[in-house]
C-alpha cells in the first residue's frame, strides 16, 4: 500500500474524534488509530503499522490490504472551520442550509463566525472535503458523514445502502436500536444473505445514532423542505392529534397537510395549559406564524370541546384568513356513539355480544363456526374503534343462515354447550325473528355513517368539496333504508344535525361543495342560504381586498352561467373523474382570481391526523424530562424522521381499510368476564393447559383467540 495516500472507502469505516481527524476510531473494534491513513493499515492488517483490527470482516480487510480502495484525494486532515448559531432549522440538520460550492468544498450560508448559542446549546459545523462534522459544545463528535457529504451520494459501497436501509427500518418503525444486537436479528440477514458474512451490512448502534440517522435526517429535510414550497399555492392544514399518556400526561402531535403529503412539524406537552385559553392560543398561533399565515387555511381540533372551542374563536379572530373545525373522523366517531346510545340500539347491541362473547370465550364453538361462516371472523375489528360494533352487527346479519346452520347441526346438538343455560339462550337468540328485524334495522340506519369514515380517508385526496353532499346523501339513505319511516329514522337525523351544527360544519365546506364541478353542475345541485352563506364568508374572509373580491364574484357569476371554457368542460365527464382541485387548476385559467381561491379551498382536508393512525410511544419518550441536551437533541431528529417517514409512506400508500387489524382479545365483544370466572374457579391454573382439552364436550378451559392471518 502507497503512503501518503487515503482511501475514499476508508471514511465509511472509521468516525473522526477531533475537527483535524488525527484521531480515528474503527467501526469494528473501537480501537483509536491516528488519521484516517493509519486506519487503513489498521483494517488491512499491514503488520509493520501495528495490530491489525480483530473484527473486519474479510471483505473490507482485503480490500484495504491488496490496496484496491487506494484513491488520492489530497489532505483530509485540512478543515475548513465554519461556526454557526444552532438556528431553528438547523437543530435538525436543516440541508437548506448547506450547499456545495464549485469546489468539493462545502460551505454554510449563514457567514457569521464564532460560536452563538441557542439556550444552554451550541453546536459548530466542522467542514472539509471528506463530509461533516457536527461538534457539541462538550466537545464530542456527533457524526461524521460520508465522502459527497450528507446526502451519502458518493458511496457506492453495498454495505453502506444495506445499513441504511436496516436503519430505516429502525427509524419508520420505532424500534430500540439495542435489538440490532440481538442474535435472532443477527439470523434473520444471516438468512436474508443467503449464510454469506453478514457483519458488516449490520449497523452498530453507534452508527444508528450517529451516520446513519444525520444519514436519514438529511434526506428527510429535503423531502418536507419540498413540500413545504408548496403551501404558498394550495394552502396547508395544521391537524392536531391530542392524547392523554399512561401516567396524566396531556401531550399533543402537530401535522401539517396540504396535496403533497402530511409532514410532521413537532410534539408538544400541553399539560400545563391544557385548559388554559390564552396559553393554547399561543402555542397554536406560534405554529400558524411559522407554517406561514398566508398559507394556513384552517386548523382542524382532534377534539370537540368548549376549551378547544374558545381557542379556534379567538385564533379566527385574530387571524382574518383562518378557518376552525374539528376533525370529520372525530365527528363521525361522536355520530355513532350517540347512536349507539339509543334504547332502542343499545338492546340489539347487548344481545349480538350474548352470542359473540359466547362463541370467543369457548375454544371449541369458535372452531365449529369458523367452519360454517362465509368470512373470517363475527366480530370485525376495525382501524377505528367505534365502527367495530356496527362492522360486527353487519357481519353477523351476513351470516345468519350459517349461524342458523351451524345450530341445528349434529355437533352441536349433541355437545354439552346445547344443553346448558348460556347455550340454549344463544340458541333462543339466533332463532328469534324480532332480534333479526331490529338488528336489520341498526344496520341499515348505521352502515352509511360507517361508510363516511371510509369515504374521507380513502387515497388519502383532500375530501372538503365534498362532505357538504356526502353528509346530506347519508341522510337521505337512512331514510330510504328504513322505509321513509319519520318515527324510525328521525332519531338518527336528529343526532347527525346535532353533531354537524354544532361542531363539524365550516364555512369551507360549503364553498367547497358550490366550486365542486362535479356537483354544480348537476340537475341535483341546491343552493340554500347555508351554501350562499358559507361561500360568502370564504370569500370574504381569504380575499384580502374590496377590489379582488369584487374580480371573484363577478368570475363566479361566469362559473355558474357556464361562460367560455366552462360550457365545454361542464359537457365533458373530466368534472367526475378528476379531483376538483384539479380541475380549476388545469380549466379554470380564464377566472384567475376564483381559480386561485378554489383550489385554496378544495386542496384542504377536512380529515384529522388521528387517520394516520402514527403510534404516540416516541413522542411519549421524547417529552421526558431530565435527559442529556445532546441525547434529547437526537431524539428530536429521530421523532422528525419517525413520524415524517410513516407520513410519507401513508401517502404513498393512500389505501385505507375500514374493516381491519386484529380483535383486541380484551374487547367485552368477545370476554365473557362470568364464564372465565366459572373457569378459574374449577382449575386456578387454567390457562396452562392445552388448548386441545377444550372439546364440544365442555371439558377444559376457553382458550380461544381471535384468529391471526398468515403474512
Amino acid at each position: 500500500m502507497t503512503t501518503n495516500t487515503v482511501s475514499k472507502e476508508v471514511y465509511d469505516h472509521g468516525m473522526a474524534l477531533d475537527p483535524e481527524s488525527k484521531r480515528v476510531q474503527c467501526n469494528y473494534c473501537g480501537k483509536v488509530v491516528e488519521g484516517f491513513e493509519q486506519l487503513q493499515f489498521h483494517l488491512g492488517g499491514v503488520r509493520e503499522h501495528g495490530k491489525g483490527c480483530r473484527d473486519v470482516p474479510v471483505d473490507v480487510k482485503g480490500l484495504f490490504r491488496n490496496g484496491e480502495g487506494e484513491v488520492k484525494v489530497g489532505n483530509p486532515g485540512k478543515v475548513v472551520w465554519e461556526m454557526n448559531g444552532l438556528e431553528s432549522s438547523l437543530r435538525r440538520g436543516s440541508p437548506s442550509n448547506l450547499k456545495e460550492d464549485s469546489g468539493k468544498r462545502i460551505r454554510t450560508e449563514n457567514p457569521q463566525n464564532g460560536l452563538q448559542h441557542c439556550g444552554k446549546a451550541a453546536v459548530a459545523n466542522y467542514v472539509f472535503r471528506g463530509g461533516v462534522a457536527e461538534i457539541s459544545s462538550n466537545g464530542f463528535v456527533r457524526s461524521v458523514l460520508g465522502d459527497s457529504g450528507p446526502s451519502g451520494e458518493g458511496q457506492s459501497s453495498s454495505v453502506s445502502l444495506v445499513k441504511k436501509s436496516i436503519g430505516r427500518f429502525f427509524f419508520e418503525n420505532g424500534i430500540d436500536f439495542s435489538s440490532v444486537e440481538s442474535s435472532s436479528f443477527c439470523k434473520m440477514i444471516e438468512v436474508a444473505f443467503a449464510g454469506r458474512e453478514v457483519r458488516q451490512h449490520i449497523p452498530s448502534i453507534r452508527e444508528l445514532k450517529g451516520l446513519i440517522l444525520d444519514h436519514e435526517l438529511y434526506e428527510m429535510n429535503k423531502y418536507v423542505n419540498d413540500i413545504k414550497k408548496s403551501w404558498p399555492s394550495s394552502g396547508c392544514s395544521i391537524l392536531l392529534d391530542g392524547w392523554k399518556d399512561g401516567v396524566g400526561r396531556e401531550l399533543m402531535n402537530i401535522i401539517v397537510d396540504c396535496p403533497r403529503g402530511p409532514v410532521y412539524l413537532r410534539s408538544v406537552d400541553v399539560s400545563a395549559i391544557a385548559t388554559d385559553i390564552e396559553g393554547l392560543e399561543a402555542l397554536l398561533g406560534g405554529v400558524i406564524e411559522e407554517a406561514g399565515i398566508h398559507n394556513v387555511v384552517q386548523v382542524l381540533s382532534h377534539v370537540a370541546s368548549e376549551c378547544m372551542d374558545n381557542v379556534g374563536r379567538r385564533l379566527m379572530e385574530r387571524y382574518r384568513s383562518l378557518f376552525w373545525s374539528v376533525s370529520a373522523t372525530h365527528c363521525v366517531v361522536l355520530m355513532l356513539e350517540k347512536v349507539g346510545m339509543l334504547n332502542s340500539v343499545s338492546r340489539v347491541m347487548a344481545k349480538a355480544k350474548t352470542i359473540t362473547r359466547f362463541i370467543y370465550s369457548r375454544a371449541a364453538i369458535l372452531a365449529l363456526m369458523r367452519n360454517y361462516i362465509s368470512g373470517d371472523d363475527l366480530v370485525k375489528p376495525s382501524t377505528i374503534k367505534a365502527a367495530m360494533p356496527y362492522l360486527t352487527l353487519e357481519a353477523m346479519l351476513m351470516e345468519k343462515r350459517s349461524l342458523e346452520a351451524m345450530l341445528a347441526s349434529g355437533l352441536w346438538r349433541n355437545s354439552q354447550w346445547a344443553s346448558e343455560a348460556e347455550g340454549r339462550e344463544v340458541a333462543t337468540l339466533v332463532g328469534d325473528k324480532s332480534f333479526w328485524n331490529d338488528l336489520t334495522s341498526v344496520v341499515k340506519a348505521t352502515i352509511p355513517l360507517v361508510r363516511v369514515l371510509s369515504l374521507v380517508n380513502k387515497d388519502g385526496m383532500p375530501y372538503t368539496g365534498f362532505i357538504y353532499e356526502t353528509m346530506d346523501q347519508v341522510k337521505e339513505t337512512i331514510s330510504q333504508e328504513l322505509g321513509m319511516k319519520k318515527w324510525q329514522y328521525m332519531p338518527y337525523w336528529s343526532i347527525i344535525d346535532d353533531v354537524w351544527n354544532n361542531v363539524l360544519h365550516s364555512p369551507l365546506h360549503a364553498a367547497g361543495y358550490f366550486l365542486n364541478p362535479s356537483f354544480y353542475y348537476t340537475e341535483d345541485f341546491y343552493s340554500d342560504s347555508e351554501v350562499s352563506g358559507g361561500l360568502l364568508i370564504t370569500i370574504v374572509r381569504l380575499v384580502e381586498d374590496q377590489v379582488s373580491q369584487d374580480l371573484v364574484s363577478q368570475e363566479i357569476d361566469i362559473y355558474r352561467d357556464r361562460k367560455g371554457p366552462f360550457k365545454r368542460q361542464t359537457e365533458s365527464r373530466k368534472r367526475n373523474t378528476v379531483h376538483p382541485a384539479e380541475w380549476w387548476s388545469k380549466f379554470g385559467g380564464h377566472c384567475p382570481n376564483l381559480q386561485k381561491l378554489a383550489v385554496r379551498i378544495l386542496s384542504q382536508t377536512c380529515n384529522g391526523a388521528e387517520s394516520y393512525g402514527l403510534k404516540r410511544n416516541l413522542a411519549e419518550k421524547l417529552l421526558t424530562s431530565r435527559r442529556n441536551l445532546v441525547e434529547q437533541q437526537r431524539l428530536t431528529d429521530l421523532a422528525f424522521v419517525h413520524y415524517n417517514l410513516q407520513l410519507r409512506h401513508f401517502k404513498e400508500a393512500a389505501k385505507f381499510e375500514i374493516a381491519s387489524g386484529e380483535i383486541d382479545p380484551t374487547d367485552d365483544w368477545i370476554v365473557d368476564v362470568s364464564y372465565q370466572q366459572y373457569m378459574l374457579q374449577r382449575n386456578p391454573e387454567g390457562i396452562g393447559l392445552s388448548s386441545t382439552q377444550s372439546s364440544l364436550t365442555g371439558d377444559g378451559p376457553s382458550t380461544a383467540r381471535p384468529k391471526v392471518e398468515s403474512a
